[in-house]
């Protein structure tokens, strides 16, 4: 679950990532454009229900790529982002309901994807959308 905040006066939105336990053993990470990919920029945090979640304030104007990476070089999507391809979700952090003039929502399209490391080669598997 992806919960988006309102657009603050500086142009800024909070965005909360919220993740089942079920896809990932051990820690888990989001990645993407707005922290070069790093894996140890932005960790979930387990919360004691078993979901994993962080926060993080993005520009709300500029639409970000991002995926999951597990403990184990596991690499995962998020069926709620508003587009999927190859390269893995992309969200516009303002929703077209609340947008500002000039933002849209980008299309939904694809199925999200998993994507093990196995030996530096990417394998790459089809997850159902849940």
């Amino acid at each position: 679950m992806i919960k988006r905040g309102k657009p603050t006066k500086n142009g800024q939105v909070k965005l909360t990532f919220t993740i089942a336990e079920g896809p990932a053993r051990g820690g888990v990470s989001l990645v993407g454009d707005f922290n070069g990919w790093d894996p140890y920029a932005h960790p979930m945090q387990r919360k004691e229900n078993g979901t994993y979640q962080v926060s993080l304030t993005v520009p709300a104007r500029q639409p970000i790529r991002f995926r999951y990476l597990a403990d184990g070089g596991v690499w995962f999507d998020d069926a709620d982002a508003d587009h999927h391809d190859e390269h893995g979700g992309r969200i516009n952090p303002v929703d077209v309901q609340e947008a500002p003039e000039g933002i849209t929502s980008a299309p939904s399209v694809g199925k999200p994807m998993r994507q093990t490391l196995t030996a530096g080669r990417p394998v790459t598997n089809p997850v159902p959308a849940s």
